[in-house]
């Protein structure tokens, strides 16, 4: 099996978070899906913990929680907040407090023991913990401070098309005069901040806070600075950037839309409480002091940092620095929103050590850092005062070794550093991100070594929830680029692309990727908060945008792109169990729902589309957009199929939320109707494209008497007119996969799954590619738009890994009940992974020698799942090595389609089969 230790911040967590007694134990406990958060602002906040046990069949039959004031208290079993008593439940995700509710800035620690269904009471679990943030708009007595115009050295007009801001630096000095017993600081910075107190970086979080739609709401963060302030004189420090508040590009061709919001600024405040009761605040106010003359001279995640290390303001955020030539800021405007950001932000996540160094001509060198990702690197350097080493990056070289930067468009994609002069210098920038695998380096004194750059891997901080290898060696490193290339557009909200003048949330590219990512990486906390970025974002009228949030105001008014808010929403009931984000946002989806019948719908057919399937393989390698009409798929029938399936979403979540006054079921009636009627036409619909075949079967519109004409009509597309090639762009891609295989040919799904030839998946990987190409042709197409790390196209593939070749599927949400269900398909004899639910581990590791299959499965503790066995007959099957007696918590339910069907409880199997 996967050996858990790949997963090594995980595995930690689990181990120091576990208590044993006996058999049992209790890990992972979270708070609102977060592992001990602080500044939770949900006032019935959700609580969830797993199980573990090395016995069969084992549920929850009830639990206790214990919610204490105080680490103390909750050690003396003291729930001074709240205490459950003995409830009998198998619930165990998404418990709600019901506890004294918490004051602002309060920490609640508490624990948890169950009682299960194999006659143990656990021990009580190690403590877990969370805070409250500044639950009213009072509590805040903070000040938006900054310098709201342009210094004299700034671009910052319209007109430059090429804006520049230096950071501002921020500083106030106070003084300590009790022993201190707890201190917070909640701090906000737009664009983007790093605080630091008496000379120390506050917390690990980098390119904070999160971003939002400045506009009407903006996060704040949460840090225990306890250990960092001391008794007597004591410094608070920020470095604000710019981030995407203030704007990149003014006039620049094509991007003219770019939202300016306005100068970078500041609010903090740092509540401190004594030991003898009494309490303080430093807050950001009109007496702090700011200046913009600091070292870094230009920040833009665009176009780089730049830094001088001449200019560094040595003890600016320590007590004792002469601020005489520093401004006082200004008090300035924000009125949006403030609220404590609900994801666990940016943190460097990884490293990547350089691997090649090629000198391209005197002086001019060429990094090769093996693999295509996003962050920076760190610059190691030693040489005379006022040298400039500036770094370049790139995802490409060009067939002279140069950097092949077309694709970047107007980005700049440089770092400038000038030195100091004073011995060995380290830097890496703060304000600015690059996707990349290759750094030119130029102006470097002598010879750089390998060990003088190092790559910081830069994405959301989340758990690397699942891992997959099989014995197809081009599947496996097509999931090892996926998995760089989701992880590399991950910056608070899910981007299109890391590395040109564009990194935004496109909707479209996650309709469907959303939920194979959510196999790789636990993404709860992100998507959930980019539901309200699109929330935010939509019109009064009800249109949904194609980017949130919107950096670029594009609303097209399209179905398939705004489709990620409804899928997304679904996927985290499904994947996670947290039907929050659907009674959150129903009344703002449908809304969404209304607005587009009114303004698009005739005679029950939605007109409006925009984008088509975006980016279906082209005619021409040159192309990159299809000309030939039988490629593309009618506007009309997207727009309609997509607006059908919403409304089956939208039922379902009129269920969830207990909207009994809405009329889906008769819209999808009147809808499925006219849609058959119009695109229907001798056994295939529209222009019989895979996509418009693939949709009428998957979002079943399709009547059952002619499923399989349009089925074949796929299948001779498929295997002839592409020659068993993918054939379909953005949008057909969201349904391949799991269509060809829930239709009886997983052996096509194979096939296009480890093709190396165009169009692939393969082929990019054949083409040097470490990520995933925009454009199945991203190496011959126009560079205009061929970013070598986008996600879109991996569409249900990752799905598919998991679902199909895994066998591990959802049954009931957060996987309370699972199917197991392995696709044994072409040369495939060995299939191992592994997916972390909300219940736990669930792992598959399957294997095929000779005409024996073995089958290891691993099902988490107050689960279920059904197993299906590849065999003819279950007197085929064995587990453990014994016949299946059903004593031994295996029962056989049915045989069907050639497979042994068997119920199971938690616990870890071993099935065998003869073929």
């Amino acid at each position: 099996m996967i050996k858990r230790i790949i997963l090594f911040s995980l595995s930690v967590a689990l181990l120091s978070a576990c208590t044993q007694t006996g058999r049992n134990s209790l890990s992972n406990l979270k708070c609102e899906y977060r592992t001990d958060p602080m500044g939770i602002d949900v006032p019935a906040t959700r609580l969830s913990w797993e199980i573990e046990s090395n016995s069969r069949g084992v549920i929850q039959q009830a639990y206790q929680i214990i919610a204490s004031s105080s680490e103390e208290k909750l050690g003396k079993d003291e729930g001074d907040l709240w205490s459950t008593g003995k409830v009998s439940s198998d619930k165990s995700i998404d418990v709600k407090y019901g506890g004294t509710p918490l004051a602002s800035g309060a920490t609640c620690y508490w624990k948890v023991k169950v009682w299960t269904s194999d006659g143990k009471e656990t021990k009580w679990s190690a403590p877990a913990k969370w805070s409250a943030g500044l639950l009213q708009k009072s509590d805040w007595q903070a000040k938006w401070i900054g310098f709201d115009s342009a210094f004299a050295w700034e671009k910052a007009k319209a007109t430059d098309t090429f804006t520049s801001l230096s950071a501002r630096y921020l500083r106030k000095d106070f003084s300590v005069v009790k022993k201190i017993k707890k201190a917070t600081a909640y701090i906000s910075g737009l664009g983007l901040y790093e605080l630091y107190i008496n000379g120390e970086k506050v917390g690990n979080d980098v390119l904070a806070p999160g971003p939002s739609e400045y506009n009407k709401r903006v996060f704040y963060n949460t840090f225990d600075v306890t250990s960092q302030l001391k008794e007597g004189a004591n410094t608070v420090g920020v470095i604000l950037g710019n981030g995407r508040y203030f704007y990149m590009r003014g006039n620049a061709p094509g991007l003219s839309q770019y939202t300016h919001y306005g100068y970078p600024k500041l609010i903090s405040q740092i509540n401190i409480t004594y030991e003898d009761g009494t309490e303080d605040k430093v807050v950001s106010d009109g007496s702090w002091k700011l200046t913009g003359d600091g070292p870094i001279v230009a920040n833009s995640e665009y176009d780089g940092e730049d830094y001088d290390a001449r200019k560094e303001l040595t003890g600016w955020n320590k007590p004792g620095y002469d601020a005489g030539k520093w401004i006082p800021a200004q008090l300035v405007t924000q009125t949006s929103q403030l609220v404590t950001q609900p994801d666990n932000g940016i943190k460097v996540m990884d490293t990547v050590k350089a691997m090649h160094i090629t000198e391209i001509k005197p002086g001019v060198f060429i990094y090769d850092m093996g693999q295509n990702f996003v962050g920076w690197v760190h610059l190691k350097v030693k040489g005379t005062k006022g040298n400039k080493v500036s770094m370049r990056f790139a995802e490409r070289l060009k067939d002279d070794s140069t950097l092949y930067i077309a694709n970047l468009r107007s980005a700049r994609v440089t770092d400038n550093y000038i030195l100091k002069g004073e011995g060995e210098e380290n830097w890496e920038p703060r304000f600015t991100y690059h996707g990349f695998r290759y750094v030119e380096v130029t102006g470097y004194p002598g010879k750089p070594s390998l060990a003088d750059i190092e790559g910081r891997v830069v994405y959301d901080d989340m758990e690397t929830s699942g891992q997959f290898e099989s014995s197809n060696a081009v599947l496996n490193q097509i999931y090892r680029n996926a998995y760089w290339g989701i992880r590399s557009n991950y910056r608070g909200m899910p981007t299109d692309c890391p590395q040109r003048d564009e990194r935004m949330g496109w909707l479209g590219d996650r309709a469907a990727g959303a939920r194979g990512e959510s196999f790789i990486f636990n993404n709860h906390s992100m998507y959930a908060k980019w539901l309200q970025d699109i929330e935010d974002a939509q019109s009064p009228e009800g249109s949904i945008p194609d980017v949130a949030p919107t950096y670029w105001k594009i609303y097209s008014d399209n179905m398939t792109w705004p489709a990620a808010y409804l899928t997304i929403a679904n996927l985290l009931y499904e994947q996670y169990g947290d039907d929050q984000p659907i009674r959150q946002h129903y009344a703002s989806m449908q809304k969404w729902m209304n607005y587009m019948k009114g303004k698009y719908m005739k005679d029950d057919i939605l007109t409006k589309d925009t984008y088509g399937d975006w980016c279906v393989p082209p005619e021409s390698p040159e192309l990159i957009h299809s000309k030939d009409s039988t490629r593309r798929t009618a506007g009309d029938f997207l727009g309609t199929a997509f607006y059908y399936h919403m409304l089956t979403l939208m039922d379902r979540f009129a269920t969830i939320v207990g909207d009994n006054t809405a009329d889906y079921k008769a819209q999808e009636e009147r809808i499925r109707t006219a849609f058959n009627n119009k695109f229907l036409h001798d056994g295939y619909y529209a222009n019989n494209t895979p996509t418009a075949n693939i949709f009428s079967l998957a979002y079943k519109l399709a009547p059952a008497e002619v499923k399989d004409s349009v089925f074949q009509h796929i299948v001779r597309k498929t295997l002839g007119v592409y020659n068993g090639h993918i054939s379909t762009g953005l949008v057909g891609a969201e349904w391949l996969m799991r269509t060809l295989s829930d239709n009886g040919r997983g052996d096509i799904a194979y096939q296009l799954a480890t093709n190396t030839t165009y169009p692939s998946w393969g082929y990019m990987a054949q083409h040097g590619a470490t990520t995933i190409w925009e454009l199945w042709n991203g190496n011959t197409a126009d560079p205009s738009m061929n970013s070598g790390n986008h996600v879109m196209l991996l569409g249900d593939l990752v799905v598919w890994y998991y679902e199909y070749l895994g066998g591990i599927k959802p049954d009931a949400p957060a996987y309370k009940k699972i199917i197991m269900k392995p696709l044994v398909v072409g040369d495939l004899t060995k299939v191992d992974a592994a997916y972390h639910s909300p219940y736990g581990w669930i792992n598959s590791d399957w294997k095929v020698e000779g005409k024996t299959f073995t089958w290891k499965i691993s099902i988490p503790v107050n689960t279920q799942a059904e197993v299906y066995i590849p065999a003819t007959s279950d007197k085929q099957v064995k587990e453990g090595n014994r016949a299946i007696s059903g004593d031994d918590g295996v029962k056989l339910l049915k045989t069907e389609g050639g497979f042994a069907v068997y119920t199971v409880g938690s616990g870890d199997y071993v099935f065998s089969s003869q073929q």
